[in-house]
């Protein structure tokens, strides 16, 4: 549920167990209607009540076109690789991979399954 403000008013959280962890991969020039491709994405998963989603740009990188790609002191470059990675439900991937395969464009997605645990906070109940 989301407030006028458009925030997320319901906690998003993972219980251990399966979970599917999605790895985007992007150029740093890439855009989506004129946006970084990264800045739609993660607007899209945050209001797609997806739990946590990070965002890393890479210092040096090449693609399929075998381009190398870096930092360098004296100039910024466009074209850096950029990494977005959040954790969630199989049933909330499948709901948001046809929309993350429009906005990614000429990125990559993978896709893996993996298994979660959430740590019990100090002080609670050991889960059974």
């Amino acid at each position: 549920m989301f407030a006028g403000n458009g925030l997320a008013t319901e906690k998003c959280m993972l219980t251990t167990g399966k979970a599917v962890k999605v790895t985007l991969y992007l150029s740093n020039g890439a855009k989506h209607h004129g946006v970084p491709v990264y800045t739609s994405i993660l607007d899209f998963l945050f209001h797609s009540g997806i739990a946590g989603t990070t965002v890393l740009k890479g210092v040096a990188g090449f693609g399929a076109a075998h381009r190398i790609h870096s930092a360098h002191i004296l100039e910024i470059s466009d074209y850096l690789p950029i990494k977005i990675e959040f954790i969630e439900t199989r049933e909330k991937v499948d709901a948001i991979l046809p929309e993350l395969e429009k906005r990614t464009g000429s990125g990559l997605i993978e896709v893996q399954e993996t298994t979660i645990i959430v740590p019990v906070p100090n002080g609670s109940t050991a889960r059974t």
